[in-house]
């Protein structure tokens, strides 16, 4: 991944994509900061995993302000904000559909052996560790509570 992004840094600069360029700088500063917290934690360089967290984060992040840019009227910053988006999306790996992460969860719910929203922790960890960067968890735990056995 950290090679993917200096190299799409390099094709950026080289086309003069300023929108692309400015966007993969933001990742990599984002990168560098995951990596500066993970060493103080004694860890060295952050995850495949928590790159990908990360990237779902930054994404999570710019949808929230195309939202509050739209309602404010603003639309052009909306759409810049779409357009990082967009980039960022690039980097991660293919997304799963609605029903793959159905079937996902409920492997997770079988294999965890979950019985009650109380276990749902155990389910979302199962989750993150098999789909890191390839599923949105905020969908997946809504799943996950509606799949779980209700308690009484």
């Amino acid at each position: 991944m950290r090679e993917r992004l200096q190299q799409e840094m390099k094709d950026a600069l080289r086309a003069g994509d300023k929108r692309r360029l400015s966007t993969v700088r933001l990742i990599q500063a984002a990168l560098k900061d995951k990596d500066i917290e993970a060493r103080g934690a004694g860890r060295g360089q952050a995850s495949e995993e928590e790159i990908l967290a990360l990237l779902q984060k930054m994404i999570r992040q710019r949808q929230e302000a195309i939202g509050i840019y739209e309602g404010a009227g603003r639309n052009e910053l909306a759409q810049q904000e779409r357009e990082e988006a967009e980039i960022v999306a690039g980097f991660l790996p293919q997304q799963m559909d609605e029903a793959e992460v159905r079937e996902a969860v409920r492997a997770a719910i079988a294999e965890t052996g979950a019985a009650a929203p109380k276990d749902m922790g155990k389910v979302i960890a199962a989750l993150r560790a098999r789909y890191a960067g390839r599923m949105d968890f905020g969908k997946a735990s809504a799943l996950v509570r509606e799949m779980l056995p209700k308690p009484g």
